[in-house]
């Protein structure tokens, strides 16, 4: 098992990434290959085969061919020897002659020849019954002296025996002149043909004589039983091949997939484990993966926040609540034994409250509307334009403007920039401050906008939550602590950003938006 566990992870590091479609296409192409493979092996081994038959009749030509060359008389040969001899049979190209002829009827041999023959009569039987090949042995003239039913007929009309006769070894391919022994056969074009071989006869450098011989090839499923050890390696081979293949598949796409569909199953009911990409799995699955991880982080922390929101709403909607109903108990109780100045004071208070709640749900569905917006690509603004603007509000504080002399243009809304502008200098007001300074700076590809003013600013623990729903720090000047987060959602959306930056006096914000 450790064995195996240390094969698997070295595999695993060394695995290559591969594409869904490079998978697919690799397993496809070499499925649908198998049959062309199948049928070439086939061909390359029938004509194997036959190259086999080949062989084996020009060796037992060289045999006779030697033996009839040293019974004839002839000098030990001298100089260099015979050179190989290959099987050139090609099943592809050479064509297929015609069922060799009967011999024709021709005079009387050559004597020597036929003396020769009756000597080598028992060896070529012998071969013959041990080979199941046909052989004969011809004179100079193509005339049979070793076969007694062939005796005096000749065969030199044959293309093979004339080119043996001129001193070149000859090897055809000839169509069987009988029908196949089984029906399987006819499935093999082998197993209708006869390799013919005649090889001449040299004497003292003249043809003497030739030796003929022709024998069906081994059949293509006799082959096959016979060498069934070999190719049933080679059909394991395949079948291993196929396994891998289907292995492959399976922890490329298969599993992956179900890994991630059983973590999408935990992470609705509630759970963030998000498992890692296997190694083996492919590139798409692994970006799968990558984007499922992000949007379970991204569902996370909206879960997160939706609740601690729904804890902050109703912390918030219950403090004016409770005073609502407390005034109305009061005043349902003991209204008729108030003082009117008293009984007014509960009821200022009721309306107070109420007022709160009233602000506290108009916000809300702003800011639903800002988290939910959607943005306008073609929309632009000039923020020299929409600062100007601000100027004309009455009442304090009073905003002053630092601006480029050339209009600076946006990827933003105008309403939504005044949104957002007028939230800080209403936050300004409620912090008490009497000035405002709007500066606006263009850069390479964005531009700024810094909002300082010169109120009680900031105590440094409450810094790193201003942006927080509900937080606020001047509830008795009526703030609900959804300002900043309304105008950051509505920024975000345009793909700008709002930033607490240090300042000497009040507080400072900085915007940044993306240049149109």
């Amino acid at each position: 098992m450790r064995l195996i566990a240390a094969a698997k992870a070295v595999a695993k590091r060394h695995w290559p990434a591969l594409s869904l479609r490079t998978i697919l296409f690799g397993t496809l192409l070499f499925v649908a290959a198998l049959p062309g493979v199948g049928a070439i092996s086939l061909r390359v081994y029938e004509n194997t085969l036959v190259q086999q038959t080949e062989a084996e009749l020009i060796a037992q030509g060289a045999m006779l061919a030697s033996a009839a060359r040293i019974a004839w008389g002839a000098a030990p040969r001298s100089g260099q020897p015979p050179q190989p001899e290959p099987p050139a049979i090609d099943l592809r190209v050479d064509p297929v002659l015609p069922p060799a002829p009967f011999a024709r009827p021709a005079g009387p041999p050559d004597p020597q020849a036929l003396r020769i023959g009756e000597a080598l009569a028992p060896m070529i039987d012998d071969a013959a019954a041990i080979t199941l090949s046909s052989t004969r042995l011809l004179d100079r003239h193509g005339v049979v002296v070793g076969d007694a039913l062939d005796r005096g007929r000749s065969y030199a009309a044959l293309p093979e025996v004339r080119r043996a006769l001129a001193g070149q070894p000859a090897t055809v391919l000839r169509k069987r002149s009988t029908d196949p022994y089984s029906a399987f056969e006819v499935l093999s074009r082998a197993a209708g043909l006869r390799v013919h071989h005649v090889r001449p006869i040299v004497v003292d450098g003249r043809v003497v004589g030739a030796v003929m011989l022709s024998r069906s090839p081994r059949g293509l499923f006799l082959g096959i039983y016979q060498d069934r050890g070999k190719i049933a390696l080679g059909v394991a081979l395949i079948f291993t091949t196929l396994v891998v293949l289907a292995g492959l598949l399976s922890r490329g796409i298969a599993r992956p997939i179900r890994a991630l569909a059983a973590a999408s199953e935990e992470v609705a009911r509630g759970g963030t484990r998000i498992p890692e990409a296997p190694a083996t799995a492919a590139i798409e699955i692994r970006e799968l993966y990558d984007n499922f991880g992000a949007m379970a982080e991204r569902i996370d922390h909206r879960t997160r926040y939706l609740r601690d929101f729904a804890t902050a709403m109703s912390h918030e909607f219950k403090t004016p609540l409770t005073g609502i109903r407390g005034a109305i108990e009061l005043l349902r109780d003991h209204g008729s034994e108030m003082a009117p100045d008293e009984r007014r004071r509960f009821l200022n208070n009721a309306s107070a409250d109420a007022d709160r709640l009233a602000r506290l749900v108009q916000r809300l569905l702003d800011f639903a509307r800002a988290d939910l917006s959607s943005f306008d690509e073609a929309a632009r603004a000039d923020i020299v334009a929409v600062a100007r603007r601000l100027t004309e509000r009455d009442g304090s504080p009073v905003v002053h403007l630092v601006l480029p002399d050339d209009p600076v243009d946006a990827r933003v809304d105008g309403e939504t920039l005044a949104t957002v502008l007028g939230t800080l200098i209403e936050n300004s007001r409620q912090a008490g401050a009497t000035t405002v300074t709007i500066t606006v700076a263009r850069r390479l590809s964005d531009a700024t906008i810094r909002v300082a003013d010169d109120g009680a600013g900031l105590a440094e623990a409450d810094r790193a939550r201003i942006f927080e729903a509900f937080f606020t720090g001047r509830r008795e000047q009526g703030g609900t602590g959804l300002g900043l987060p309304i105008a950051r959602s509505l920024l975000s959306v345009t793909g700008g950003a709002i930033a607490l930056v240090p300042s000497a006096t009040g507080a400072c914000f900085e915007i940044t938006l993306q240049r149109a």
